[in-house]
């Protein structure tokens, strides 16, 4: 009756701080927010859980996700929803499938859940990780709470069981997939875009599970890995002729790609686009296909049989290339199943169901690697976590230090070294401080490139805010130079932004010097990916400025410089594109 009246419930006694929870104590902050609010009690058990931290306490972390749920149920939708929005508006994160405009109401978000799924939240160590862990800026909130509100309802014993895979299927199903997904070389009246209903996706894993028809044990693998099972417009029925008709064991599954008859034909045709009325995985098998049919088949198949898959497509509708990846064992995945060795230097695209934007090769990597679920990296993240709520609450020097301790312990965590510059900045540090820092997670990263040459390019982007114009430019060759031979994409990243530069500041003469040094340092051995971004771009942009003598003259270099086999791709588009610059010049 009291906390009905507003008043403040006991503080937590200190000896019940240094153990985990109890159910007690759950049901008493559910009763207690009952009556004054959310946002009350994670202030209160904010305070516990910074105090446990800093005096080293082993319960600190199990007090965190406490009041990570309390603050998370406090946010009503009128404020988590537009924050949402706003992210995926700087992330370009949106596609044309889903809604212009959200409702949103004033009820907090723990109101969509059911009292029982509150207390199973906030009582599971295990859910609270893998939910606070998982979950993106880029995950509409409101319909995350209520996916997994109406999958509790369904069956409570079953949600328990299969609680990763009910966060998958929540973190995966809240927006609508891009109409270019799962890749964009059939129809949409051939392949509908439209997920099923959630509850039947859910359903359909359990009882397949169950009935041994996959070949991981679903309740064993995490939502992490399980977002990439059931991001899958495939009927059922598909589903479970797939689970006949697909690989027996996790050994085999990469031979999927070549159960598809590759249709030499439709190559030599171009035609590109799936030709029947319909794609479905039977028809797919029994009609050949081109390599992203041999990809998605396999990936479906795969993920029929409950194993997590990925689709690589190539740049453009094309057909330039596709393969398929997959779990091949517990933390490690095979991801090259079908890829030509030319592909070897070049990064396929794969969208991450979770977001539908491109997965970066990092993710793929950590995934790979699986240290992610190793005790230290653990350790980092409770520093990263509570980096994150001093830096929240505007402690600045507070917050560089708990993420100095996360990048201490695991250097490839990479939202704590995230944490450390964004707290350096907003103390403000001195700017050779921050950089220092870029420099020490550039080397921290080594092993994956694209996120080395991030913090690298905003090290260099640093030093030329500053006037350290000749240092930034000489960084950047010796980028370029280390890339040519291994990462060809990164080279081309670099190349597109010194181009870029040139174009905003430089006369038209100056931006064609650049160019052909351009050409000249990036080019040698550059294939199809170096054309889309810097050859094909600049011709355009001399044409555009009645520059044809010069667009003819910018072909016939590239032809020399980049890798032009013949009757290729490239070959025949490096043609198209000189037939046109000669009809300017007329």
């Amino acid at each position: 009756l009291s906390l009905g009246c507003g008043a403040r419930a006991a503080p937590i006694p200190a000896a019940e701080l240094d153990r985990p929870p109890t159910a007690e104590r759950v049901a008493a902050l559910q009763a207690e927010a009952a009556g004054g609010g959310w946002k009350a009690v994670a202030q209160e058990l904010r305070g516990a859980a910074v105090g446990l931290y800093e005096r080293d306490r082993p319960a600190a972390q199990a007090w965190y996700y406490l009041f990570r749920w309390a603050d998370w149920f406090g946010q009503t939708e009128a404020d988590a929803v537009p924050r949402w929005v706003a992210a995926v508006q700087r992330a370009r994160a949106g596609n044309a499938n889903m809604p212009t405009q959200y409702a949103t109401g004033p009820e907090p978000l723990g109101d969509l859940w059911p009292a029982e799924l509150r207390a199973f939240a906030m009582g599971s160590a295990d859910f609270s990780e893998q939910f606070f862990t998982l979950l993106s800026p880029l995950d509409q909130p409101a319909m995350v709470q209520s996916i997994l509100a109406d999958l509790w309802r369904r069956n409570p014993a079953e949600f328990k069981e299969y609680a990763s895979l009910a966060l998958a299927i929540a973190v995966v199903y809240d927006v609508p997939p891009p109409p270019d997904w799962p890749h964009g070389q059939v129809s949409q009246q051939a392949l509908s875009r439209q997920l099923p209903p959630p509850a039947d996706v859910f359903g359909f894993f359990v009882k397949s599970d169950r009935a041994g028809a996959t070949l991981y044990r679903l309740r064993q693998l995490p939502a992490a890995d399980l977002k990439f099972v059931v991001d899958t417009t495939a009927t059922f029925e598909e589903l479970t002729w797939a689970q006949k008709a697909g690989s027996t064991s996790l050994a085999t599954l990469g031979r999927l790609y070549d159960l598809v008859r590759y249709r030499r034909d439709r190559l030599v045709s171009r035609v590109a686009m799936w030709p029947l009325p319909t794609y479905r995985l039977p028809e797919i098998v029994a009609a050949g296909g081109i390599c992203v049919d041999q990809a998605y088949f396999a990936a479906t198949v795969g993920k029929g049989r409950g194993v997590p898959t990925l689709l690589f497509r190539g740049a453009g509708l094309d057909g330039r290339h596709a393969w398929f990846g997959y779990l091949s064992a517990p933390n490690r995945w095979t991801l090259d199943c079908g890829r030509y060795a030319e592909q070897k230097l070049i990064a396929g695209y794969a969208f991450d169901p979770q977001t539908w934007t491109n997965i970066s090769d990092h993710e793929i990597a950590f995934l790979s690697e699986g240290f992610r679920r190793l005790p230290l990296y653990r350790t980092s993240v409770r520093h990263a976590q509570f980096a994150e709520v001093y830096l929240a609450g505007g402690d600045f020097a507070a917050a560089a230090r708990a993420a100095r301790s996360a990048v201490n312990v695991e250097p490839r965590n990479l939202p704590a070294w995230v944490l450390l510059i964004g707290a350096l900045q907003r103390r403000p540090a001195p700017a050779p401080e921050v950089e220092g820092v870029l420099q020490e997670a550039a080397r921290a990263f080594q092993r994956y490139p694209d996120l080395e040459a991030e913090f690298r390019n905003a090290y260099i982007g640093s030093l030329r805010a500053r006037g350290e114009t000749s240092l930034a430019d000489q960084l950047e060759r010796g980028a370029a130079q280390k890339y040519a031979g291994g990462r060809q994409d990164l080279s081309v990243q670099e190349a597109r932004d010194m181009l870029r530069r040139s174009l905003e500041k430089d006369t038209l003469d100056d931006r064609i010097r650049t160019y052909y040094r351009v050409l000249k340092t990036y080019g040698p051995g550059a294939g199809m990916d170096f054309y889309d971004q810097i050859v094909a771009p600049f011709v355009d942009h001399l044409l555009q400025n009645d520059r044809a003598t010069e667009a003819v003259q910018a072909v016939a270099q590239a032809r020399r410089t980049l890798r032009v086999e013949a009757n290729g791709q490239l070959d025949a588009e490096l043609t198209a594109l000189a037939e046109r610059a000669q009809k300017a010049q007329h």
